[in-house]
């Protein structure tokens, strides 16, 4: 007797889903990185090297001495650069991340703003958020907060951050340019933020371009360049700057570099 194979489930393309549809696909994707962790790039389509792997073997490549580093901080990381490496995150400063995850940018920058400074993460994923705070508990971190929120509306305070940073989440977002606008106005005028994230080099495949598993791989979501850098400007910040690149194939990961005016 021959057995039929089930069809697979049909999923909605990108282009018919609602915001609030791919944030809630973005979620459950996140919530099992953190709880059953593994790559952002393991989706079923291809995300293209260098940025596919995860965990520990991802960040040592991209360059994190996680050294002294429990597991369940390395095992769910994901992103495509190091932000904290380029921002030269001062002593007692005040920084955001806008996607903290399980926690690793956020404790590297609490190591250099000290005591007296602060790091505050913001996830819209409870299961990252709460990996998050019993990782600051393992490593005996005071200075820094998780926050339960979604970026387009940041749980924060106006001007009242020094420096932002944010490794390969803005991409996610269904409205990048409000992602900005909120950026912008939770800086302290003169502020900075350093992103790095995956944009466009060509059109994607259209099968690539409509998934939502590819949404998810960080691939999907993701802006022209020039269109991604044209949002922040729009959004108010200036000195708007590529400072390094990795290309591969369709996509980039950009390292960029934006600043609050310190008049406005």
């Amino acid at each position: 007797m021959n057995k039929t194979k089930k069809p697979k489930p049909q999923t909605k393309t990108i282009n018919k889903m609602t915001a609030e549809e791919i944030k809630e696909t973005v979620k459950k994707g996140y919530a099992e990185v953190a709880t059953s962790p593994k790559s952002c790039c393991d989706a079923s389509c291809d995300c293209y090297e260098p940025f596919t792997g995860g965990g520990e073997t991802l960040a040592t490549s991209l360059g994190y001495n996680i050294e002294n580093m429990p597991k369940s901080v390395t095992e769910s990381f994901a992103g495509c650069g190091n932000p904290v490496a380029l921002s030269n995150i001062k002593e007692n400063e005040i920084v955001l991340d806008l996607g903290s995850g399980a926690g690793l940018d956020m404790f590297m920058a609490a190591k250099k703003v000290g005591n007296k400074g602060k790091v505050i993460g913001v996830d819209m994923t409870p299961e990252m958020v709460k990996k998050a705070r019993e990782n600051a508990e393992k490593l005996g971190f005071k200075n820094v907060e998780f926050r339960l929120g979604d970026i387009e509306n940041l749980p924060v305070d106006d001007e009242s951050i020094d420096v932002i940073i944010s490794n390969c989440v803005i991409n996610l977002t269904p409205d990048k340019p409000k992602t900005f606008r909120e950026a912008y106005r939770v800086l302290k005028p003169g502020g900075r933020m350093f992103v790095s994230d995956i944009v466009l080099e060509e059109e994607l495949p259209k099968e690539v371009k409509e998934s939502i598993e590819g949404y998810v791989a960080c691939v999907s979501g993701a802006l022209e360049e020039q269109k991604y850098l044209q949002a922040i400007k729009d959004a108010g910040f200036e000195d708007v700057t590529v400072i390094d690149k990795t290309k591969s194939r369709y996509i980039a990961s950009d390292k960029i570099r934006a600043f609050k005016p310190k008049n406005k």
